[in-house]
This record gives C-alpha cells, structure tokens and sequence, in this order.
C-alpha cells in the first residue's frame, strides 16, 4: 500500500471520521486553519488515483468515502515504518521506545498486559 503524504492524511482522517460526505463537508470537518477548497478537491482526486477514495454522483456533486479503512492503512503504515527504521522487529521498535523516550513503568505495564491479552498460536511469530 502507498504511504500517504501529509495532506493526504489529513483528508483521510476526515473521510475515516465522517464516513462519507461531499467536498463542502470535508472542509467543513478540518480543523482551522481549515485548507482551501479547491486544494482540498487536489488531493481528493490524488486519492482516488490512488485507489485511497471513490466517489458517487449525484448530479454535478460527488460524494467521497474512503476504499481503504484506518486500520488496513494503520497496519500497512506500522509494518513499513518497523521494516525501515527497525530492521523488521517489533523488539527492536520497542526497546528503542522504551530507552529513548519518557515511557512511564505503568506505560510499560499496560503495554504487558495488552500483549499479554493477545492470543498465541503455535506458529513462529513473522518478526521479533
């Protein structure tokens, strides 16, 4: 799955929040400073070349709704982000987090437990 720019990002993350909705409402969604709408209609059409968003028509208006959910583009986003920085282990991603940043021991603590709660198979794991 393609990475997404900034811009892209912030268009989905409306899109993702409001399920569907025409440009108006999608600008009307942003935060302030809110983008101009014919940017905004730039980086729908982006999205939709690649294959992010699609639209129906009604009349001379689209109504825009995303193809690609938050969390297939969340999970795609978090196994090219720990191959490229973390040399494709979740060890190493979190070790990294756990030394370098102000990471609490209840943080830690919750981080076991939701592990923890994640139910194992008998298969090798795909990283570390």
């Amino acid at each position: 799955m393609k990475e997404l720019t900034k811009a892209e990002e912030q268009v989905m993350q409306v899109l993702w929040q409001i399920k569907q909705g025409f440009a108006a409402d999608i600008v009307a969604n942003f935060p302030e400073p809110k983008p101009a709408y014919n940017t905004m209609l730039t980086v729908v059409r982006i999205l939709e070349k690649k294959g992010f968003v699609s639209h129906e028509t009604f009349g001379k208006s689209n109504r825009y709704y995303p193809l690609v959910s938050k969390e297939q583009y969340s999970e795609s986003f978090m196994q090219q982000f720990v191959r490229n920085y973390f040399d494709n282990s979740f060890k190493s991603m979190v070790s990294f987090f756990a030394n370098n940043q102000d990471i609490t021991l209840e943080e830690l603590d919750d981080i076991r437990r939701m592990i923890d709660a994640v139910p194992q198979d008998d298969s090798p794991a795909k990283t570390e």
